[in-house]
């Protein structure tokens, strides 16, 4: 499968995907994120349900405490 994940062209070995499974792949899985899918915000209780389709864009950012 073909994404564009945070600007970049990526190609994963998998034909599908849903937020979650992407995230773990990623080595993001359990990790405190925020993801946009083709420009809208996804939240974190609708990862496991929401599909990633051929093409995607994703934007993925890890949320870091700071002090």
């Amino acid at each position: 499968m073909n994404l564009v994940i945070n600007g970049e062209s990526r190609f994963l070995e998998s034909d599908t995907f849903n937020v979650a499974t992407l995230l773990e792949a990623l080595g993001f899985g359990g990790k405190p994120v925020v993801v946009e899918l083709n420009e809208e915000a996804v939240f974190p209780a609708s990862y496991p349900t929401t599909d990633i389709k051929e093409g995607a864009k994703l934007e993925i950012v890890m949320i870091a405490a700071g002090g």
